[in-house]
Order: structure tokens, then C-alpha cells, then sequence
């Protein structure tokens, strides 16, 4: 799970590199050229999006979402072991919830185009389905580690 998160972080870093090439291509485009590019901008808000979705897992088995611990250091192992779990299964009902929209949307919506490049819609929500699909496995992985006491890898022992 942690190879196919990892390849998940580098095509969100190719999409980054793409969204910062678009955002300067758009720049010169306008302040130069005063030519506007609206598939730039399309694809850039593709870029951004999915690559959020791409990333999402990879975080949430390393356990480096954002979180208040608090309350988790003034307890014991126990109740921080609960804590986790309860974490963990509301990701996994955001990720079901996020699954269950897409099946909702897609079937609909994915055979129209987007408006300036002429994509699919299932294409273009393709990388957050895969993101989210990543992150349910990756939840489901992570609460079967709490619940069998396992030790989840931390953050430092995972590479990029």
C-alpha cells in the first residue's frame, strides 16, 4: 500500500509542476500576447484538484493529517488506541461518502464535456476517484492495524 501511495505523491508532484507551467503560461499568455487560455485554465484546476486527491492517502498512512493531539497525549495507550480508531472510521466515512457521490454524479454527468477542452467528465473527476478509492483501502489498512495492536509505520520511516 505505502508503493502505490508513493506513486500517488509523484504523479501529485508531476501535476503540481504542470499547474505551476500552466499558471506561467497563462500569465504571459495574457500579459503579453492579451490572449486568454481557458483550456489552461480548465486543465489547471484539474491539475490542482487531483493532485490533492492523489496525495490525500499517502498522508493518512503515514498518520500526518491535520490533527489536534492533545487530548491523545493526556491519555493512556488505550484510550489513544481508540481514539485512532475513531479517527480512522470517520476518513472511512468520508471516503464512502465521497464514493457514494461519485456514483451518484458519474453515471449523469460523466458523458457531458467540460467546457474548454471538450474532456469527458469521467476523465476529469477520474484521478479524484482513484484518490479516494486509494484512501478507503489505505483507512481500511490503518484500521486493521489498530484494531490488532500492530504499530502503524511512522511518519520518518516512510520515504517520498
Amino acid at each position: 500500500m505505502t508503493r502505490l501511495n508513493q506513486t500517488g505523491l509523484w504523479a501529485g508532484v508531476g501535476l503540481l509542476a504542470l499547474l505551476a507551467s500552466l499558471i506561467v503560461v497563462q500569465v504571459v499568455a495574457r500579459n503579453f500576447f492579451d490572449k486568454g487560455l481557458p483550456w489552461a485554465d480548465e486543465l489547471a484546476r484539474f491539475c490542482s484538484f487531483s493532485l490533492v486527491f492523489l496525495c490525500v492517502p499517502l498522508l493518512a498512512l503515514r498518520r500526518s493529517m491535520v490533527s489536534v493531539t492533545l487530548l491523545q497525549e493526556m491519555v493512556g495507550e488505550r484510550v489513544k488506541r481508540l481514539l485512532h480508531l475513531l479517527s480512522e472510521l470517520a476518513l472511512l466515512a468520508f471516503a464512502g461518502f465521497m464514493l457514494w457521490g461519485f456514483a451518484a454524479y458519474l453515471p449523469r454527468a460523466g458523458k457531458f464535456l467540460t467546457p474548454a477542452m471538450g474532456m469527458p467528465n469521467w476523465w476529469f473527476y477520474s484521478l479524484a476517484l482513484v484518490g479516494t478509492i486509494m484512501l478507503a483501502l489505505t483507512v481500511i489498512l490503518l484500521i486493521v492495524e489498530t484494531l490488532s495492536g500492530t504499530a502503524p509505520i511512522p511518519p520518518e520511516e516512510t520515504e517520498l
